[in-house]
């Protein structure tokens, strides 16, 4: 087993490479852009307007209550009905992008919750409008309190980027069945894929991990 690893990493190190670049510019563009509509969907489930409160509550919903994979068919599928066209590559970051902005959002939901209600109201007591004290006293709190909680949500964006493989987009699961269809050696095949996901993920959760103790010891 061990010499049919090294056989097909030697020969094919360089597919599974380009599957690990694929993975995480997928993972970093999903996760830059869930931050960016994960705050805006936090933002509106803020809102006084009951409707918009009904809508937000039920967006998060839809998303947290049903399979990835069902949403990513949804967002593959859609663009087939429509008078436009969108790459298979488009398709899928964009519902990765959705799928995690839900779960960002609820994480900045909570660390805004966990801001002391008091600099609300002492940025209020100064003249601040309520968008500039969101703006430049709460939300930079509830974003530096939920750091650990966002590591963790790109750990599971990376996982999550692997189902790209289904629709054949250029990542590292996708890598492990090229090769796979190359050899006719599964299984090795598949160890050399769940090798780098799991040195890729225990890197990224040592980071996260020293991330929160230095933010513990700040604290402190």
């Amino acid at each position: 087993m061990l010499e049919q690893v090294g056989r097909i990493w030697s020969r094919y190190a360089g597919v599974y490479l380009d599957g690990l670049l694929g993975t995480l510019w997928l993972s970093l563009v999903t996760a830059m852009f869930a931050v960016l509509i994960g705050i805006a969907v936090s933002m509106l489930k803020r809102s006084r307007i009951r409707i918009v409160q009904i809508i937000v509550d039920f967006y998060i919903e839809i998303l947290r209550g049903t399979p990835i994979l069902l949403q990513l068919y949804f967002f593959w599928l859609l663009p087939k009905l429509m008078p436009f066209e969108m790459s298979d590559t488009a398709c899928i970051i964009s519902a990765l992008v959705v799928n995690a902005s839900a779960y960002v959002a609820e994480d900045i939901r909570s660390g805004i919750q966990a801001v002391d209600d008091g600099q609300r109201e002492a940025g209020l007591s100064l003249g601040m409008s309520r968008r500039h004290v969101m703006q430049k006293i709460i939300l930079p709190q509830a974003i530096r309190n939920i750091m650990p909680a966002l590591g963790n949500e790109f750990i599971s964006i990376v996982k999550a980027t692997s189902l790209a493989s289904v629709f054949f987009v250029s990542e590292l699961t996708t890598a492990y069945r090229t090769v796979q269809a190359a050899t006719f050696l599964a299984i090795p095949s598949l160890l050399i894929s769940g090798l780098i996901y799991l040195v890729l993920t225990f890197s990224m959760s040592r980071v996260v991990g020293a991330v929160e103790n230095r933010m513990k010891a700040y604290d402190r």
